[in-house]
Parts: structure tokens; sequence; C-alpha cells
């Protein structure tokens, strides 16, 4: 797959001006940046103009992109029936336009870097991939005319006030998707852009934004969410949701200016509950966002968590298809169980220890006892026998939680945060082991091998 792309160096129309860093300015744009491979994640500090952090990533992740982009690429084709060509299509028709100069500076600066290092993607290759979540699982089923299709990914909660430990926020996510993609998502990436907060985020290799999204900023901004399952709903005349979360985590300096970036020019895509909080006031927040709906809930005295499900009732029944009512689905086993531990056994005693432990919990609500199926918060319906219909998973695929990270207000401020790659409670994903006992899936072995889980790292952003 070496490449279904355009041949090396003869750029398409949409990479003109790909890179405004001069090759005798090479040496000093690297020079601001660093990469530091720890515990399954790749740390990489990016710092400067556009262009600059675009190069600085597409050089320094070259390996890590190009080996991400043919495993998705690969998945896609099997899972979507379209090839990549249909995404660089769907790129090329209502994506590159729809994106700030400077955001088509940066993703050409990581196709510059790319180039550098003999990798010959074009824009449009990043700016798919980027748009992986809105297109392949929001637009492809509005093309099909399919319901059910928006699948939901992790877990997450926020607090404050009296249910933490200090009386100041926590927030925890962890990020649940197909192991062939989640094995990807091991980039911490620390931007000190020209322009904007510096943030750190987990991302995959080659993402302008986080995309399961986790996010820190440094004023004080703390951004995650979850999925809305089995929604309904994408408008290809709006603003990608990708670069909407990259605007938010750069430039919003409150809880509001969250709700309002994500709002305008909104096209449903990577429908989410998004989980926001602002250490400058101690106040957290829910922002429910659809296409054609939206609510904010807000307290500076509460606990919030996300499991994919919706909560406001015009939206539940205007863009889902969910059974809200149905404890056995995995949104709703695990909506049981995270209220359970943040409002009732870990009130008052919330911080950044006890966020590893909900993130790594693995009791069925639904069964009262100890499993490791759909229903638990560190998912592993690689070994549910009824795999998870809501997302239109067969027995036993695999797919669960891949990674977790958990802060703090304290940490925050100093631009830290705590990260897991691989399953949050531990245990590892051994493919040879596995397609032994699921031939069905052994398609995936091309791009899948292991998922390890490493120890929680504290990561430091420069400053």
């Amino acid at each position: 797959m070496k490449h279904f792309l355009i041949a090396a160096l003869c750029l398409s129309l949409f990479s003109c001006n790909q890179s405004s860093t001069k090759t005798t300015d090479k040496k000093d744009v690297l020079a601001k940046a660093s990469r530091e491979d720890k515990n399954g994640w790749i740390y990489v500090h990016l710092e400067g103009s556009p262009s600059d952090i675009g190069y600085q990533h597409g050089y320094l992740l070259a390996n890590d992109i190009d080996t991400s982009i043919q495993a998705i690429s690969y998945y896609l084709v099997h899972e979507t029936h379209r090839d990549w060509s249909f995404y660089r299509q769907a790129a090329k028709n209502f994506l590159w336009d729809k994106l700030d100069r400077e955001y088509k500076d940066e993703i050409n600066g990581i196709v510059a870097g790319l180039h550098d290092q003999n990798k010959n993607y074009d824009s449009l290759d990043l700016t798919a991939y980027n748009a992986l979540e809105e297109l392949a699982f929001y637009y492809v089923p509005l093309l099909d005319s399919a319901k059910n299709k928006a699948p939901g990914n992790c877990s997450a909660f926020i607090a404050t006030g009296s249910y933490t430990k200090d009386g100041k926020i926590v927030i925890g996510h962890n990020n649940w998707t197909e192991y062939i993609i989640g094995q990807h998502w091991n980039v911490i990436a620390d931007i000190v852009p020209e322009h904007g907060h510096h943030l750190m985020m987990d991302c995959m290799p080659g993402f302008i934004h986080s995309g399961d999204d986790f996010v820190i900023n440094d004023n004080g901004i703390l951004i995650t969410e979850t999925t809305i399952t089995q929604f309904v709903g994408f408008d290809s005349t709006k603003t990608p949701e990708f670069m909407r979360a990259r605007k938010a985590a750069q430039y919003a300096n409150s809880i509001d200016d969250v709700v309002n970036i994500f709002l305008k020019d909104n096209n449903g895509g990577y429908a989410n509950d998004w989980l926001i909080g602002d250490t400058k006031t101690n106040e957290v927040a829910k922002f429910e966002l659809g296409l054609k709906n939206y609510r904010v809930w807000r307290s500076k005295d509460t606990a919030i968590i996300g499991s994919n499900f919706a909560s406001d009732p015009k939206l539940i029944k205007e863009e889902t298809t969910f059974n809200i009512n149905d404890n056995t689905t995995s949104p709703n086993a695990r909506k049981l169980r995270m209220v359970q531990l943040v409002n009732v056994d870990m009130k008052g005693k919330l911080d950044d220890s006890t966020g590893k432990i909900i993130e790594a919990d693995h009791v069925d609500a639904t069964a009262g006892k100890r499993e490791n199926n759909r229903c638990v918060i560190c998912g592993h319906i690689d070994e549910d026998p009824k795999g998870c219909t809501e997302w239109d998973c067969a027995p036993y695929y695999p797919m669960g939680a891949v990674q977790s990270k958990v802060t703090t207000a304290d940490l925050a401020q100093h631009m830290q945060f705590w990260a897991h790659m691989g399953h949050p409670c531990g245990e590892n994903f051994i493919g040879a082991s596995f397609y032994k006992l699921h031939p069905e899936y052994a398609w995936q072995a091309k791009y899948l091998n292991n998922m390890l889980s490493y120890p929680w790292t504290l990561f430091n952003a420069k400053k």
C-alpha cells in the first residue's frame, strides 16, 4: 500500500505552498522540537509557526504516520467498503477548503516533513486521515442511508467541589476503539503554537487534533469527551469537527469559548458529550453536541460522567436510535458503574490516583461482579461472547479500552498529565493467541499483532 498516493514530490493543487520552511532553515526548525519514546508512548514537543510545527511533526514521526495510515486505510476498505481514494476525494470535495489557513499550513508542513523522510503523502491524505471518525462513521452511513453506525468510544469523568479530594477539578478518560486503530493512539503532543495557547494532548501520529480528545492548555482549560452512541446525522457543507476540536484546544479561554467554537458551523461529525473544566473558576460542564440539538450542564460542585450515552431528551429522540433503557448495553452498564464510583464510593476522594482506578475498573454493574466484557469501564469486547450489537461489533471483535489519561487542576497548572498505553487494567492483547481462538478476525493480523499494556507515566510539557 505504498502508495495509493501521488508520486514523490509531484504535488497536487491541494498541496501547493505545502511548506513555508526553507531548506536552509530546516535544522533551525527541528532544533526547536524533540521526540522521546517512553512506555509505549511517543512524546513529541512541537514549537513555532503552523508550518514549522507541521514540519517537525511530519519529520520526527514519519515512520509512525506511514504505518498508521496504511493500517487505517486497510481497515477502512474492509469495514466501510471504500478504498483510500474515496476518503481522499471526500477531503478534496468538502474538507480541505473549509480549513483555516493556519491548519492548512500545519498539514502542508507535515507533508513536507514526510517528504524529507521519503514518505510520499499529500495534503489530501493527511486531511482524510485527520477526519477519520467523521468520514467513516458519520459521512459513509449518510451515503448508505444506514442507521446505527456511529459507534460509542470511551469512558470519562470530570469532577469538582465536594466530589474531589482537594475540591479542585479532576478529569479522566480512556479511549475505546478498534485495536487495529487504537494501537496507534500513542502520541503525546506538546505544542507551543505561534498563536493561541500552549497545549498538550494525546493523539495519533499525523493528527493536528487529539481525536479521542484529552487536552489541556496553559490557560486552565481541560477538555475530554465520549461519543454519542447510534447518532444519525452529518452535514458535509459545514466545518470539519477535527478542526473545531483543535481550535477549541488552542484558543479557548473559558467553557463558553469551547462551546462557541464547536457550535460555529457545526457539521455534526463525531457527535459527543464534551466534558470541560476551567481551573481558573473551578467550574466543569457537560456540552452535549449533536447536529440539530445541543445542551450545556455546568456546576462548581458535581461529578459528570460519560460512557457514550446522550442525556438531552430532544437530542435522543431526534438524532439517535439508541435505547437508553436497556442496561445490558455497554453505554448504560458503564453508566451505572461510573455513577456508583464517582457519586458514592469515591465521592470526596477523587484525585489522580483514584482516577486511575476508575479508568481501569472491571466490575460489570449488570452482573455485580468482575468481568472482561463490553459492560466494564476498561472494556474488552474481544473477550465478550455477545460482542457489542449497539456498535455493530460481532462477538469477540478486537475492540475495547486501548489507553487512558488522568489529570488534576494542580497537575494541569504545570502542564502535566498521567497517561497509560494499552488496557488500563494492565492486560495485554496478544495477536497470535487471539487469532487462534477467533480466526474470523485473522484479516487484521496484517496490521494488528500485539497491544501491550505499559505502566502509568507522568508527562510534562516543556515550558
